[in-house]
């Protein structure tokens, strides 16, 4: 087996493709191991020292590492894990658990709105920021202010800021007049 590995946007991240399919759909997010029971992929990942998050989309993992932590010494524990991990046959998600993370719920007198922003999150910011390791899930729309819940790769880069204001936010307001503005949110 062999695992491709690209860097991100964000330093602190890696991106790791093997070769196969990691999530048949969605995405899943764990940004503390405290969530990672769900998963013997994300459990296995995060029993290396110096692991901070993990993300999984289609066909890729991506890693945040500590701060004080280096790449040199963790990636090849990190390489390591994850060709256990798809060696084993093990899932990676354990037994009927789904990959938590998706667009928030809304319902309310904005619904067509809110659709219309979901349907161009989809189409237009998901695959793209998918390409740098993360993804980007609405969270809320309120009074014109669109929240979005950045996760992987796109939680805590250095440019998120820039791609929310200058990217996804000028975006949504060509499309949708009734936005005004985006908001990074923390869940």
């Amino acid at each position: 087996m062999f695992i491709q590995t690209e860097s991100t946007p964000n330093p602190a991240t890696l991106k790791f493709l093997p070769g196969q399919t990691v999530l048949d759909m969605g995405t899943a997010d764990f940004p503390t191991a405290d969530g990672a029971s769900v998963s013997p992929l994300a459990t296995r990942l995060f029993a290396v020292s110096g692991v901070k998050g993990v993300f999984f989309g289609h066909d890729f993992v991506t890693v945040t590492k500590e701060d004080d932590t280096d790449w040199d010494h963790l990636k090849p524990a990190l390489l390591g894990a994850i060709m256990e991990h798809f060696q084993s046959g093990d899932p990676v998600m354990a037994g009927d658990a789904k990959a938590p993370s998706g667009h928030a719920e809304h319902s309310g007198e904005d619904g067509e709105i809110v659709g219309q922003i979901k349907e161009l999150l989809d189409s237009r910011v998901r695959p793209a920021v998918a390409q740098d390791g993360g993804d980007i899930t609405f969270h809320g729309f309120d009074r014109g202010v669109v929240y979005l819940h950045m996760q992987g790769a796109c939680a805590g880069c250095p440019s998120s800021t820039l791609t929310l204001k200058m990217g996804i936010e000028n975006l949504l307001r060509h499309y949708i007049p009734e936005v005004t503005e985006v908001r990074p949110v923390a869940v």
